[in-house]
């Protein structure tokens, strides 16, 4: 039964004209082709929306900010040396308060913090 419903239902695709499908054929494709175009445009637009963004916001904002850390570094710096020539070349010793630094047990590395600086951190071990 299911052969004979086949066969009729391609006897009845063979006897469509052939023109009416071609014209949906190529309405489609031609509408492919315009969406392909379009997002390719729209990425190209994208693309160079990002690339301005990137070079006339990001840039001299990072500029800026590199200006900005430097003095604030450079400040800093000159306030250690003041401090460092007040007391005799070396920087006053950090009040030992009980709320700061407190360790309970040491570190499986010792005293100290992982990122210990012993030109600007207070050394615990001692």
């Amino acid at each position: 039964m299911s052969m004979l419903a086949r066969s009729a239902a391609r006897s009845v695709a063979r006897s469509a004209p052939r023109g009416s499908r071609t014209v949906v054929v190529d309405a489609s494709a031609t509408d492919y082709v315009a969406k392909r175009n379009a997002v390719k445009a729209h990425a190209q637009d994208t693309t160079n929306l990002w690339r301005r963004i990137s070079f006339f916001v990001c840039v001299p904002g990072t500029l800026v900010t590199l200006a900005w850390v430097r003095n604030a570094e450079a400040e800093h710096a000159e306030h250690q040396e003041h401090l460092k020539h007040e007391n005799g070349g070396e920087l006053p010793e950090i009040p030992g308060y009980d709320y700061m630094n407190r360790r309970v047990k040491p570190f499986p590395w010792g005293m100290n913090s992982l990122f210990f600086n012993p030109h600007v951190n207070k050394d615990m071990a001692n």
